[in-house]
């Protein structure tokens, strides 16, 4: 493989050239921590005075563009479009702040304006298409103008905090005496840092390359391989030219759609990929979930050397990262468990595509057994690890009927009994401190439970509501927690209020918040209402009540009865 590395200055790899995101590649995903560590290398390369070495970028060498007199190479990068992307919006964040009323911070900001955005046709440097739903960066880039008000999801928010952190970074240069003026800033950037640079004209080697240089402990997801991988391989296994053509923008529509559907969530395509390799495996159903590595090679194994396997196993990696986002998203499915194993089978579950019956039958039984072995049962995350994962492995790949499964899913949570839970006060007398997730999706149930006895659906605006901050910012202390009794902690004392409506009470005393409790909304929160305007100074014996009420529903719905 002949490569041509070059070793460039920013200024150098920045010059007559224009650089595209190609659509399949993930957002920009750089956080604080990463915009930070450039930052503080920045410094560093002006104190020490020497060049300071940045990272490798690889790019594809696409075609020549002619803007005016001046002609450009158009380069796609495949890897290093986070360090880019933040080196040109923190030179647009330098052109703004150079005055125009001195001579050489005039000549260097009209010299980054025409760097940035090429005045002939408004082209920029830097093209950020992928998943820029908003235009947020074009918009900066182009205008200077961060629009809060237009970003909707979490790339655009992301790349708004990008252009406010670099922003913060040169007004805090200005401010220091010892670092000197924004145009040293500027040189420094444009001079010190560097990198070895990679542009490659044959798409057939490019992500070999990526995959080759990435292979040795550095900081590149192992997704981001996999896609490459399976890129590479159309064109290492693919003598036909048009099949090849075809093959890769397929390819390229999948992971297209893979990235918008994971956003920003490198802890959902870390799953994604791990469950995928694992549904991937050969032979014997696994006992464990892969590791990242294993799950990438199993891919690959699966993926063979054909257009029409290597579709295939991309097709499938979009369906599993489909499921375990809609898991995440749903908030009562997402707060039955954190243990990955679990969801793993209720992403076989998902993936089997069962009529809307049969797949709500599973997926209440899954809550089940989940909820009562990792949570009321106290087991932790390495429990029924094979247990759950084998049955997954076996429900993914259709060998059994959903009849089975039922009966595989109630013996899991066979050996774990709560019965001794419905008489034990102690368990239920300190239920915020460190289990707020847990009580919460307990007293969503008891609403639900509550709702359907009344012949009512439960207020899904207000549990929108609910759901959406943190559990603890919604757990209503009805005796206050300020009051000093002993049982604040306990079940019975405990109810659910939106955010807003629950702060706004403050440490007031259960007579003053009954009103409030009624008009909630919320069934379980408006039956202790009523309690206390029947009783005002909600003692020690209506906690106990209404915690016999909750646990006996606990016992009912979790119970071994069900089982």
């Amino acid at each position: 493989m002949q490569l041509n590395p070059m070793h460039l200055t920013v200024a150098k790899l920045l010059d007559g050239r224009l650089f595209r995101i190609p659509e399949y590649q993930r957002a920009y995903s750089w956080q604080k921590k990463q915009r930070q560590d450039l930052f503080e290398d920045i410094r560093e390369a002006h104190k020490s005075e020497n060049e300071h070495f940045m990272a490798t970028i690889v790019a594809l060498s696409r075609d020549t563009k002619a803007i005016g007199a001046d002609e450009y190479k158009v380069v796609e990068l495949v890897d290093g479009q986070q360090r880019v992307t933040t080196i040109v919006i923190l030179l647009k964040a330098i052109e703004m702040a150079l005055s125009e009323d001195d001579k050489h911070a005039s000549k260097a900001k009209a010299s980054l304006s025409d760097l940035l955005v090429k005045s002939d046709d408004h082209e920029m440097i830097l093209l950020q298409t992928n998943h820029d739903s908003s235009s947020v960066f074009k918009e900066y880039i182009q205008t200077g103008v961060i629009s809060e008000e237009e970003s909707s999801t979490a790339a655009d928010k992301n790349l708004i905090d990008a252009a406010k952190e670099c922003a913060q970074f040169v007004e805090a240069w200005q401010q220091d005496e010892s670092f000197g003026d924004l145009v040293s800033l500027l040189g420094i950037i444009r001079n010190r840092l560097s990198m070895i640079f990679h542009e490659i004209d044959d798409e057939a080697i490019v992500y070999r390359v990526f995959e080759v240089l990435n292979s040795r402990g550095l900081d590149v997801k192992w997704i981001d391989k996999t896609k490459s991988q399976l890129m590479a391989s159309i064109f290492e296994h693919t003598i036909d030219k048009k099949g090849q053509e075809d093959g890769l923008h397929e390819m390229h529509t999948i992971w297209k759609e893979i990235y918008k559907t994971l956003g920003l969530r490198e802890d959902l395509g870390n799953e994604a990929l791990r469950f995928a390799g694992t549904f991937a495996k050969s032979g014997t159903s696994p006992n464990k979930i892969l590791s990242e590595e294993k799950a990438s090679q199993e891919l690959r194994n699966f993926a063979g050397k054909k257009i029409k396997t290597l579709i295939s196993c991309a097709e499938g990696m979009k369906k599993i990262a489909r499921v375990v986002r809609q898991l995440h998203d749903d908030p009562r499915l997402n707060a039955i468990t954190t243990i990955r194993h679990a969801r793993f089978l209720a992403t076989a579950i998902l993936l089997r595509k069962f009529d809307d019956k049969d797949e709500q039958a599973l997926l209440k039984a899954w809550e089940r057994a989940t909820f009562r072995i990792f949570v009321l049962g106290g087991a932790d995350a390495r429990s029924e690890v094979g247990g759950f994962v084998r049955l997954g492995f076996d429900v993914y790949k259709g060998e059994l009927t959903a009849e089975e499964i039922l009966t595989s899913i109630q013996a899991l949570g066979e050996g774990y009994s709560i019965d001794e839970l419905s008489s034990d006060d102690e368990y239920w007398d300190n239920c915020y401190n460190g289990w707020t997730e847990e009580l919460r999706y307990i007293l969503y149930r008891y609403d639900e439970h509550l709702a359907h006895a009344a012949g009512e659906g439960i207020n899904s605006i207000q549990w929108n509501k609910i759901w959406a901050d943190k559990a603890e910012f919604s757990i209503e202390h009805i005796a206050p927690q300020k009051s000093g009794r002993s049982d604040i902690h306990d079940i019975g004392n405990l109810a659910m209020l939106p955010p807003k409506v629950n702060s706004s009470l403050g440490g007031k005393p259960p007579k003053e918040k009954a009103t409030k409790y009624i008009e909630s909304g919320l069934r379980g929160t408006i039956d202790a209402g009523k309690e206390i305007q029947g009783n005002p100074e909600w003692t020690e014996k209506d906690v106990e009540c209404r915690r016999q009420k909750i646990v006996e529903f606990i016992h009912s719905e979790w119970g071994q009865a069900k089982y």
